[in-house]
């Protein structure tokens, strides 16, 4: 087809039924891993990247059940392995689950991701952001290896350039770590503010998201 020619001046109307984004929905479900408790989620969208990262967190033991309207996911009883590499290798989005396993296990094994199909995108804001927080990590065959030898400590870390994953992977490793941490330059993208909001309706304590400087606070549980 090389065109579309459109005729009329007719009033448009009528309504259509959206689905929920994809690039908010992936952060939101490894957002679970925080949490020992029940994460319910709705108007999920049905698409590759989505049931590849359900598949990544039921690897880690993550239990999900499918209601008509969204799933529940549980992953109180999650094990720190190794992630599935021909999962990860289709999904770059799976890096978002380092900063969550840091907090809750201070050491993480995940395989370089993929699923960029427009040129090389490294990691390593995702990295030099959660070393500010007191991670250590070092690359060997293709793995990133990560670890943090008693806490994470919250702490003041400026982007070079406003990643949204990197943003994302920090504000979910410092939920956790003691203190405060404030992000500077951060992501201003819708998909920041929703993760945000729903970190908040777990119990974060998060102020900013939706500016290019976000705070904090390290909670407990």
């Amino acid at each position: 087809m090389d065109k579309i020619v459109i005729c009329g001046k007719s009033n448009l109307y009528g309504s259509i039924n959206v689905k929920g984004s994809k690039n908010s929905t992936l952060p939101i479900l490894v957002s679970s891993l925080l949490s020992d408790e029940d994460l319910e989620l709705t108007n999920i969208p049905i698409l590759e990247d989505i049931n590849n990262m359900k598949m990544l967190l039921k690897s880690y033991g993550a239990k999900i059940k499918y209601k008509s309207d969204g799933l529940i996911i549980n992953s109180k009883n999650i094990s720190n392995k190794v992630a599935n590499y021909d999962i990860v290798r289709k999904m770059r989005a799976s890096i978002l689950i380092l900063g969550p396993l840091l907090s809750r296990f201070k050491k993480a094994r995940i395989s370089l991701p993929g699923g960029c199909a427009i040129g090389t995108r490294p990691i390593d804001i995702h990295l030099e952001g959660l070393a500010k927080l007191g991670a250590s990590f070092n690359i060997e065959n293709g793995f990133v290896n990560a670890e943090v030898k008693s806490a994470l400590i919250g702490n003041t870390i400026r982007l070079p350039f406003a990643s949204v994953g990197a943003t994302e992977n920090i504000i979910m490793a410092s939920i956790l770590a003691r203190g405060e941490t404030i992000i500077y330059n951060a992501a201003r993208e819708p998909e920041v503010v929703d993760l945000s909001n729903c970190l908040r309706s777990m119990g974060a304590q998060i102020s900013g998201d939706g500016t290019a400087r976000i705070k904090i606070i390290g909670i407990k549980k």
